[in-house]
């Protein structure tokens, strides 16, 4: 039942325009984000929020920041058109959600509303031109911003009113804190400021105090993350990496995931290992190599390919290696259970690695106590028919088919890239040299290892379970459609689609 005292969209005084817009989207009611930052923003007040992710904290700066923009060209003096807003963020992938979340909720005052995003690929002088039409916001990373401020691109100090800087908790982290201390020094002294995170540390106690002027806190009484009517999160105790690797496979081979699943792991090789060992069964993945340009990372268009990325639709987070810190456990576990669609989180937890699970069972649990991190009831006994499988894999991903592996990545990106093409048609001899290199053989895939036969799969499984069998293509009827919401850990009541992994590092 919704609260009768709550705030609606209707009732903070925002332009038609942007109501329309928000209508389109499909939101009746704001979050509780938006409804507390909101007006506050519209005040004038500068703000440090704190909401989980997927809550909508992007719209809670957006809708305000584009309601006094507006507001100040219909009501103000006539002034020339200049930059008014700047929206920094820490990586390139955030700062394009965050100028589509923007030009969304602009799009029936487009004319009115210029939105730049220059944190995109393109050399510095492509941007120029962008930037000399001054548009109303402008968004970028802080070191992309600072590059175009020191070359006399794009010019703050005397028009600049708002500044925002969203997934506070990661430009330092990020390695932004010189770029953003020198950043400030181009601003004017007085603007108004937004703060958005998902924790609050010490970095981003830091920022308070750089950019924010006797700020509201909002530090709102709600989870970290959803609660457990729209999120499952388990611990899976694994007695040695070996168990890990097997649990995997026996998880995805036998569709106990459901949908498009994300799996973290600490360090970049331990993700093409994880990816070498998967291709082993014929089970699909990409690795998100943030040491390369988007198109080389995922080729799925619905794939982001960093922490804070609004992925589309993933189903389950799978920690293979145990998050470093309470608070990666949480911007982890944010990528799924987003907006009001389920989600589940699997922990893989060493018996080395309790004390570490303890402190984010501690965060998560908060002042009740209660264990966030249930037990996942499996027994490993009974795939340990699977555990040869899983060792003939593992054998067959060596240091040298990992290092391939990342060398073929390497090879794609320069045989595909636009920044190169130039040079190749002008050196077409190193173009076939490249081209006609040695083959790169990254690991040997056995095919049989792609089957799963019946007798492999545990009791408790047969006939609820065909792995080896090929799926029919999903009906994309309105009954087909809501059971891709429901939970994807499998029932046994449903027959889930074939899984889709993305590893990543975190």
């Amino acid at each position: 039942m919704e609260d009768p005292e709550s705030l609606g969209f209707e009732h903070m005084g925002l332009d038609h325009r942007l109501l329309q817009a928000v209508t389109d989207l499909g939101w009746s009611r704001p979050t509780l984000i938006q409804e507390k930052a909101i007006p506050l923003a519209l005040e004038g007040k500068d703000l440090l929020a704190r909401a989980r992710t997927g809550s909508g904290k992007t719209a809670a700066y957006a809708i305000p920041m584009l309601q006094l923009l507006l507001h100040r060209k219909a009501t103000g003096p006539v002034v020339e058109q200049a930059v008014r807003a700047l929206v920094l963020v820490p990586t390139k992938e955030l700062a394009r959600q965050a100028q589509s979340m923007i030009q969304q909720l602009a799009a029936y005052c487009a004319r009115d509303i210029r939105v730049a995003n220059v944190s995109a690929a393109e050399d510095l002088a492509s941007q120029r031109a962008v930037l000399m039409e001054k548009p109303d916001v402008v968004v970028g990373t802080p070191s992309r911003i600072l590059n175009h401020l020191q070359q006399d691109n794009l010019k703050l100090r005397d028009s600049m009113e708002l500044l925002v800087v969203d997934e506070a908790d990661l430009l330092f982290s990020f390695g932004f804190e010189e770029e953003l201390k020198s950043l400030l020094c181009h601003l004017p002294r007085i603007y108004q400021a937004f703060l958005m995170s998902a924790t609050f540390n010490e970095d981003v106690q830091a920022l308070k105090e750089l950019v924010l002027h006797n700020p509201v806190t909002l530090k709102l009484q709600e989870s970290q993350l959803p609660g457990p009517d729209q999120l499952q999160q388990f611990q899976v105790v694994c007695e040695t990496e070996e168990d890990k690797f097997l649990l995997l496979y026996a998880l995805l081979k036998l569709s106990l995931i459901r949908g498009k699943s994300l799996l973290f792991v600490n360090t970049l090789e331990r993700s093409y290992r994880l990816r070498l060992f998967l291709e082993q069964f014929s089970i699909p993945a990409c690795v998100l190599n943030g040491e390369l340009p988007l198109r080389s990372r995922a080729s799925d268009p619905e794939a982001g390919v960093a922490r804070g990325i609004d992925f589309h639709h993933v189903c389950a987070v799978l920690n293979f290696d145990l998050p470093p810190t309470p608070e990666a456990y949480i911007h982890r576990a944010g990528r799924t259970a987003r907006a009001n669609n389920p989600g589940i989180v699997l922990t893989f937890v060493l018996p080395t690695e309790q004390s570490q699970l303890g402190k984010i069972e501690e965060l998560l649990s908060g002042d009740s106590g209660a264990p966030v991190l249930l037990p996942y009831q499996f027994h490993m006994e009974e795939i340990e028919g699977f555990r040869y499988r899983c060792r003939d894999a593992m054998r067959s991903v060596t240091k040298q088919a990992i290092r391939e592996a990342r060398l073929k990545e390497i090879k794609e990106e320069l045989l595909h890239s636009e920044k190169l093409k130039t040079y190749f048609e002008d050196n077409p001899r190193d173009l076939q040299l490249l081209r006609h290199d040695l083959p790169l053989h990254p690991a040997v895939v056995k095919p049989h290892l792609g089957n799963v036969p019946d007798y492999l799969v545990p009791p408790a499984l047969r006939g609820l379970v065909h792995p080896h069998k090929k799926r029919k293509k999903p009906p994309t009827s309105k009954k087909a459609k809501k059971a891709k919401t429901q939970n994807p850990l499998r029932s046994f009541k449903h027959r889930g689609e074939k899984p889709r992994l993305t590893a990543a590092p975190s």
